[in-house]
């Protein structure tokens, strides 16, 4: 039985005191809810504070970006190592947002993700087609495309680390959302790449989100589906009434 995952992604939004006022209340309010997984990944700058607020809670910290390298002449970005000493749980690999305005390709992302599994951090790996993709058909071959090469040269051990949030790009920030016959066929459909590249216990036990436009009004009907694991909000994720509203639903799901 897969453990259904609640991500908030808070992306270039709250001050040091807003992610750490917003993160005691998100731990006093979901203190008891225990049967699935929460995480917060918020900006860089709120990293540590935040961390100090969540340490030993069912709250999960996360990194929204990582480089491939170590360390080195690349201004203005951050090494695995630093997400970890910060305390950081998990890390955000490919988000759409990244491929879209800061020019990651696969290639990168595949980087990227060597780098990861060899760290503590557990990625969230995300896939996803543009609006004309959708329209011409394309969905099924750019998700399988953005796996095969984004994963490349990962192991079955490493794959354990991993999990995949299929986000529609056409469905972030929009108001649009893919409905959930419709994520669910990308999500079925993920699951069978993953069965060709490894084996079918990896494609049954790996863990696969949805994100785009999530909110309390629909996660109760993508949330029901078969092969959707749980939910990478974005705007919703900012407000602790409407995060803490979608963690209860996955909870009484």
């Amino acid at each position: 039985m897969r453990r259904k995952f609640i991500a908030g992604n808070w992306k270039m939004n709250k001050t040091v005191p807003e992610s750490v006022q917003f993160a005691r209340d998100l731990v006093s309010e979901i203190e008891t809810y225990t049967h699935h997984d929460i995480l917060i990944c918020v900006p860089f700058t709120a990293l540590v504070p935040v961390h100090d607020v969540v340490k030993g809670s069912n709250v999960k910290l996360g990194a929204q970006n990582m480089h491939y390298a170590d360390s080195g002449a690349y201004t203005g970005e951050i090494s695995a190592s630093m997400l970890e000493t910060a305390g950081c749980d998990y890390v955000i690999i490919g988000h759409s947002e990244r491929r879209q305005y800061f020019g990651e390709t696969n290639e990168i992302l595949n980087k990227k993700m060597l780098k990861v599994v060899q760290t503590a951090l557990l990625p969230i790996f995300c896939v996803g087609e543009v609006l004309e993709q959708r329209k011409a058909g394309d969905t099924e071959r750019v998700v399988e495309e953005q796996i095969r090469t984004g994963l490349q040269g990962l192991s079955a051990s490493d794959l354990s680390k991993v999990t995949i949030a299929y986000e529609p790009v056409w469905a972030i920030g929009t108001g649009e959302t893919a409905t959930p016959d419709q994520a669910e066929e990308v999500h079925k459909h993920i699951r069978r790449v993953i069965k060709n590249l490894y084996d079918e216990n990896i494609a049954n036990t790996l863990r696969i989100q949805y994100g785009g436009s999530v909110n309390p009004s629909n996660t109760v009907e993508l949330l029901q589906r078969a092969d959707i694991d749980g939910a990478l909000i974005g705007g919703a994720s900012l407000k602790v009434e409407s995060f803490v509203e979608m963690i209860k639903i996955a909870d009484r799901l």
